[in-house]
């Protein structure tokens, strides 16, 4: 089977807990509620495609313990492909855990786990390249870091989507080049694109096109999003939804970009499909709740 998208990051449960608010140094706060779900950037973003009715693949790495086994059938049940990832025997999953207080602040800890063990020898080349896109996020440690950009050097005619996200951004331009340039796609947020480029994102747009980017598509949240190929720009205004939860919504927007892009759209249309995939995220709690399927898609666009 061919992919329509082949994911690869890092796979994490996340585990929230609502506090009556958040510790600082020395003090004590207690646990109202908690949730555990599935998550991770590239695998939000895997979902999302699944739910459009592609065929997506996974690259990642999981331990054999309770975590790793929730994050694959959680895969399973949306028919997200896995066996890209891989199943370590020992060690722990990664992990997100996040304290919430009832102003919604956050605070959020990274376990990283086994994702940062990951490495070039253990990718299946051919899974990998059995794709019409390769879609990367980040990781926190070096080695699977080196193990995106290896497959990239080893795969050089595979199309690239990219979605480094705060924590590679500030690995800085060029650390992240290799990479960038090889994108036909590259998602940012406004913050982001300020950190990476140290310009507004319009002019920091340019940059990363002579670069060697394709497409720079930058997240503006509240004020929708603004795409650029260096041709043609479109700052295109968000569907109006109540914003319940923004979890995931840059990881939906992804799917819905992605989604127009495999399906031929222009760049205007691939930028609205994103809104649209995005509005319906954080309309539900929950990074995935909302995510919507390809027949929602029908009452907005004509296919």
């Amino acid at each position: 089977m061919k992919f329509d998208v082949v994911c690869f990051g890092a796979l994490n449960m996340d585990k929230l807990y609502r506090v009556n608010r958040i510790a600082r140094e020395d003090e004590e706060s207690y646990i109202t509620d908690f949730k555990e779900s599935p998550g991770g950037s590239a695998a939000n973003t895997a979902v999302g495609l699944a739910r459009l009715g592609l065929k997506i693949g996974f690259i990642g790495k999981v331990s054999d313990d309770r975590e790793g086994k929730l994050l694959i059938e959680d895969f399973e049940r949306e028919s997200v492909d896995t066996n890209g990832i891989v199943v370590l025997r020992g060690g722990r999953s990664g992990a997100v855990i996040g304290f919430v207080d009832g102003e919604g602040e956050r605070a959020l800890y990274v376990d990283p786990g086994v994702n940062d063990s990951l490495e070039i020898e253990e990718i299946d080349l051919q899974y990998a390249q059995n794709t019409e896109f390769l879609h990367l996020t980040s990781f926190v440690g070096e080695k699977p870091f080196k193990a995106q950009k290896n497959l990239l050097n080893a795969l050089p005619d595979i199309r690239v989507s990219f979605d480094p996200g705060e924590l590679y951004v500030r690995k800085g331009l060029a650390s992240l080049e290799p990479i960038i340039e090889k994108s036909t796609v590259l998602f940012l947020n406004r913050n982001e694109i300020k950190v990476l480029t140290g310009e507004k994102y319009e002019k920091g747009s340019k940059i990363l096109l002579e670069r060697g980017a394709g497409i720079v598509a930058v997240k503006l949240g509240e004020k929708g999003c603004y795409i650029t190929d260096g041709k043609e720009s479109h700052t295109i205004e968000p569907f109006k939804v109540k914003a319940v939860d923004t979890t995931g919504a840059g990881d939906a927007f992804c799917a819905g970009f992605l989604y127009g892009l495999i399906r031929g759209k222009d760049l205007y249309e691939c930028a609205q499909l994103g809104n649209f995939v995005a509005s319906r995220c954080i309309a539900k709690i929950g990074a995935r709740t909302g995510l919507p399927t390809r027949k929602d898609l029908q009452t907005l666009f004509r296919r």
